[in-house]
């Protein structure tokens, strides 16, 4: 028996060991279209205000229980490539929008579903993408013409006026609580509206959200909400300046590497004292610039926060950078890296800082009422974690169509009724093109 060791050859001797070469309309087109239908079948029913709710468990454990298709497909974990173009569809549209991440996905799942009737009849796909091409420009066209007369010009700081075009996205979220939602939202959003509305940031709208209570206790803050207490005895303080030092607040060691030998007893003491004199001298300086608020963005060393309460400073302490580069953001202070005297106009100020208890958690609230506010935080209250982060979502889209509002606040009729519309048009446009 003699063993033959054929070479491989065409598409084999191209591609490495173990590789699947799928072509032709019933392996790939059809495969790849059926996956894609798969997906969309699973978020389809979760569209609109009576969608159901989806229960996804991640590779973490963590549980999800949320009718927001943006959330459901992220947390899947799409493996085939045709579906995941799919995902990257409905991410774009969340990124870009906030909003309607089911409607892309169900729709092209439709869009597919309909273009594989037509491959089995004999059509080419080109052909295809060139009729949805068509109808793709016929639907844009006939769009503009079903805007309502006078909705280009909104005052999008009339509270009544952005409550009645952002309850449609937050009911299809929290069907029933809208009224409540809205209301926060528009207070909230309304609050750091810029003078030029277009330059609305969707990062100005903090969320914290605390445990117990129901949605009725949920309120708007104008300024921060920190999920810290403060870290010294002082907790609460009134038309304060403020020093941020994001370094942290304690005795900071020289870059190079030194060697001290000391003798005796005496001269350890002395090194100590003067240890010791050296941060006061450096706390005495803050508060000789006007400071009565010192936030740390790393470690409060022992012998600094003594300094900070025999010269009543109040002291907070925020790790997170971006949340701190937030607070800057509020108080219009400059952020310093090392503990040093700071410059009156790197200080911030607030209205007032207080540690507040709120179901059980002790939170510091920032308060900014005056000047050029630029963050306002909606504190939401819930039974449960999951109910928390559904309601967080409906309050992203609030603030992203806000946003879309600030830009471009044309409407066109809801209800489906749009769609419907343009579907006839359309269908009546098929009936005298050729092909």
């Amino acid at each position: 028996m003699v063993g033959f060791n054929t070479q491989p050859y065409g598409m084999q001797s191209m591609l490495k060991e173990g590789h699947k070469h799928l072509s032709g309309l019933d392996e790939a087109v059809l495969k790849n279209i059926d996956a894609c239908n798969q997906l969309s079948t699973i978020t389809r029913t979760s569209l609109g205000p009576n969608g159901m709710n989806k229960m996804v468990i991640n590779h973490l454990d963590k549980l999800f229980i949320t009718n927001d298709a943006a959330t459901i497909v992220n947390e899947l974990e799409v493996q085939h490539p045709a579906a995941k173009i799919l995902v990257l569809a409905g991410k774009a549209q969340q990124e870009e929008i906030g909003d309607g991440a089911n409607l892309t996905i169900s729709f092209a799942g439709e869009l597919l579903h309909g273009a594989e009737e037509l491959i089995r009849m004999g059509l080419h796909p080109s052909e295809i993408i060139s009729g949805y091409t068509k109808a793709i420009a016929k639907t844009i066209e006939v769009l503009d013409t079903l805007v309502e007369e006078g909705s280009d010009n909104m005052d999008v700081r009339n509270k009544e006026q952005v409550i009645s075009r952002m309850k449609a996205a937050v009911a299809s979220k929290q069907f029933g609580q809208e009224d409540t939602i809205c209301s926060l939202v528009a207070d909230a959003c309304i609050q750091v509206c810029p003078k030029n509305p277009v330059n609305f940031n969707v990062d100005n709208i903090r969320v914290a959200k605390l445990l117990g209570g129901g949605l009725r206790n949920s309120t708007v803050v104008r300024g921060m909400v920190l999920k810290s207490d403060a870290v010294g005895s002082i907790k609460r303080m009134e038309n304060a300046k403020v020093a941020v030092f994001a370094g942290g607040v304690d005795t900071s060691a020289t870059e190079t590497k030194g060697t001290v030998l000391i003798h005796s007893a005496e001269q350890l003491e002395n090194y100590s004292k003067t240890e010791e004199a050296k941060v006061e001298e450096l706390i005495k300086a803050v508060v000789d610039s006007g400071a009565k608020v010192i936030v740390s963005g790393g470690a409060v060393g022992e012998m600094a926060l003594h300094f900070c309460e025999r010269y009543k400073l109040m002291v907070l302490k925020i790790s997170s950078k971006f949340e701190l580069r937030r607070f800057c953001r509020t108080t219009g202070a400059v952020a310093m890296l090392k503990l040093s005297q700071p410059n009156p106009d790197d200080l911030g100020y607030v209205d007032s800082i207080s540690v507040e208890e709120i179901g059980g958690a002790r939170v510091t609230i920032v308060r900014n009422e005056e000047g050029g506010n630029s963050v306002a935080t909606v504190v939401l209250r819930g039974s449960t974690d999951s109910i928390l982060d559904d309601i967080e979502r409906a309050v992203d889209d609030g603030v992203n169509t806000y946003k879309a509002m600030c830009r471009d606040s044309r409407i066109v009729p809801g209800a489906a009724a749009t769609e419907i519309e343009l579907a006839k048009r359309v269908k009546e446009f098929s009936y005298k093109e050729t092909g």
